[in-house]
């Protein structure tokens, strides 16, 4: 493909915020429903009916189109801006129809044909993760830098939010009806979802023809600008702590004595409120200091949580009270944290091809996640739980330091990148 074939606008009208903001949050909430049925709900259901641990923890598998994304991404922004028409509306209102009818498959499938549910699935996720590219890029173009915090708490919020839909809600149709019934009606609310999207008109870009310059999107111009670079870094370096620390809080308070039900909730409605509490928390910041310097507040308030642990535990204070007071305070530091750093990364992000910068820190992020929770968990079985949260305060302290320099070299003076 000639670099001539995709012509990108680089300025232009953006939407009423309010039409940005409830369109975007109907997307992301329902792209964490699907992850929420797909990692919390079916493996409860399969397991009520007797299925294997093993065959349950295959349901992971689904992930990996979330943190792969980044390599069909060049592909679909391509189309999304082909020839100076934004395409956005239509790819993601056909991903997202394609999305319900595959959970509508999975209810009719039900949980006794395994591989085919787990096609099903890999599918909705395969289908939700592209949708969320263009989504992503979409968000980038319309949000003006003065409306990227409380535009981000659609996105952060929204995930909080599907994934209780997701997982405790839709458990609570399963068990007050069926499971084909209760996939169904998730299957319906996907489509509602997705109907302010609908009303969403971009067309053809009515810029006269100066105004557009001629670009393929490409992972190598992403990887050449210093602000992705820097944003991948920080990125990582910002999620090992907390990521880290969150994966082992569960298993600590269980083995501190707290009983599964009080877990339960904890984890449910209690980290829903959290989130959401987080995200409007981290609108607040970055409406009033920005989003470099919300970033670097968020990484410290994440610092001054994990400090709190660690004392706790070394000191022998560590009930049960404090430690839920803990987890619910990284909760709401961690929802502010990724309000903060998308509105940063928003900026960094070239309107040239918005999908797949983005996409590369979402990446970057989903891996960090990964990691860090494998490595938490195999590094606390062999020098224990305490050795370990000390460590995350380490990583911590050199996100901290290091978000002082490279956060103010990410954002942009004037926002997006052309």
């Amino acid at each position: 493909m000639s670099i001539a074939d995709t012509m990108t606008r680089t300025r232009g009208e953006q939407l009423p915020f309010l039409r940005v903001f409830v369109a975007i949050a109907g997307i992301y909430i329902a792209q964490s429903l699907v992850s929420g049925l797909a990692l919390q709900s079916v493996p409860a259901v399969m397991r009520s009916t007797g299925a294997a641990l093993d065959q349950i923890g295959l349901l992971y598998l689904v992930l990996i189109p979330w943190s792969l994304k980044f390599l069909w991404a060049p592909w679909l922004e391509t189309f999304r801006l082909g020839k100076g028409r934004n395409r956005s509306r239509e790819v993601i209102i056909w991903g997202q129809w394609s999305v319900a009818v595959l959970v509508a498959a999975v209810a009719l499938i039900g949980t006794a044909d395994f591989p085919l549910l787990l096609t099903a699935l890999s599918l909705a996720t395969l289908a939700a993760a592209t949708i969320d590219i263009a989504c992503d890029g979409f968000a980038v173009e319309q949000l003006a830098a003065h409306h990227r915090g409380w535009g981000n708490t659609a996105q952060v919020g929204g995930s909080y939010v599907g994934f209780m839909l997701g997982g405790g809600v839709y458990l609570w149709l399963v068990a007050h009806s069926d499971f084909r019934t209760a996939t169904l009606l998730l299957a319906a609310m996907i489509v509602v979802l997705s109907l302010p999207f609908v009303f969403v008109r971009l067309g053809r870009d009515p810029a006269p023809r100066d105004e557009f310059v001629p670009h393929t999107p490409s992972l190598g111009f992403a990887l050449k600008r210093r602000e992705v670079r820097l944003g991948i870094v920080l990125v990582i370096l910002a999620g090992l702590g907390p990521r880290a620390s969150s994966s082992l809080l569960g298993p600590y308070l269980i083995d501190k004595g707290l009983d599964l039900g009080t877990l339960g909730i904890l984890n449910g409605a209690a980290a829903v409120g959290a989130g959401v509490a987080g995200t409007f928390l981290g609108a607040l910041l970055v409406q009033a200091f920005g989003a470099s310097r919300a970033t670097v507040v968020a990484i410290f308030l994440q610092l001054t949580v994990l400090i709190s642990l660690t004392a706790l535990i070394r000191f022998g204070a560590a009930t049960i009270p404090a430690l839920i007071g803990i987890q619910v305070a990284l909760t709401i530091t961690m929802a502010v944290g990724f309000v903060a750093f998308y509105s940063l990364l928003m900026g960094a992000s070239s309107l040239r091809q918005a999908g797949v910068d983005f996409t590369l820190f979402q990446c970057a992020d989903a891996a960090c996640a990964t990691a860090s929770g494998l490595a938490a968990g195999v590094t606390a079985h062999s020098i224990g739980y305490a050795n370990v949260f000390a460590l995350t305060v380490g990583s911590s302290l050199i996100a901290a330091i290091a978000s002082l320099y490279l956060a103010r070299r990410i954002e942009k003076p004037g926002g997006l990148t052309e």
